[in-house]
């Protein structure tokens, strides 16, 4: 079975609500350039969900959250729950990202819950595992992304695991111009593969690990092209349409 290729864009705090559509508009509209093999996930601001939701609507392309709430609903100032993002009609929500663990002290505990709130309402997590340039240098990369991915996947069960998304970030490489080249890609998305394999077995081959570290149409192709990448989780490059679909050309 093949597995799915994914584009997904993080867009973070960027763009107002009008200019989310517009940017969701022109990527429906240069959609169909790209191969309709590739799977599109835009993942805007909270605030302008709704917006892009209908703004895609008719495409294939899915939309999905940035975050979700620990809590199903409650006395949680601030926070917004995963049915509320399921109820617009998004489809996935990005758990986990390097910058909510850095900045939001999110620990894998929150990540336990988040997760469950996601699978409760019907979304797809995309969870993102990756270390810091001082863990690589050490040598310990391999390290934590098997414990992030063992204090969190391994809680799944096998149903939940068949609808779960992992990207890999070298938070080294994010923001900073610095990429992982394609050979240590392939190597860190190999380890997980076999990390993920000795829980799940087989299945392991049918989940799509997305890599998520400066991913740009100057070097999707190298990078998609090894066997265990399937696709990238983008960040700057998703603010504009045509370079975002242009990394889609890379499969």
């Amino acid at each position: 079975m093949a597995r799915k290729k994914i584009v997904a864009g993080n867009w973070k705090m960027n763009t107002l609500p009008a200019e989310g559509v517009e940017l969701a508009k022109s990527v429906v509209a240069g959609r169909g350039e790209v191969c309709s093999c590739v799977n599109f996930i835009v993942c805007p601001p909270f605030t302008h969900l709704s917006q892009v939701i209908e703004a895609v609507k008719g495409s294939d392309i899915a939309v999905g959250a940035q975050n979700c709430a620990t809590e199903a609903k409650g006395a949680y100032t601030g926070e917004i729950a995963a049915s509320m993002i399921a109820a617009l009609g998004c489809k996935y929500v990005i758990l986990g990202h390097s910058e909510r663990r850095q900045y939001y002290g999110e620990t894998s505990e929150t990540l336990n819950k988040k997760m469950a709130q996601a699978y409760a309402n019907g979304l797809t997590p995309i969870y993102c595992v990756g270390e810091s340039l001082e863990e690589r240098k050490a040598g310990n990369h391999f390290a934590v992304c098997k414990a992030q991915i063992e204090e969190v996947v391994y809680n799944l069960t096998e149903e939940q695991f068949a609808n779960l998304v992992i990207a890999y970030e070298p938070v080294w490489a994010i923001g900073t111009g610095e990429t992982a080249t394609a050979e240590q890609a392939q190597e860190i998305h190999a380890y997980i593969r076999e990390v993920l394999a000795a829980k799940f077995g087989a299945a392991a081959a049918e989940c799509p690990i997305l890599y998520g570290g400066s991913c740009k149409p100057s070097n999707a192709a190298e990078i998609f092209a090894k066997e265990d990448v399937d696709g990238g989780l983008i960040g700057g490059a998703a603010l504009k349409a045509e370079d975002f679909l242009a990394i889609g050309k890379g499969f």
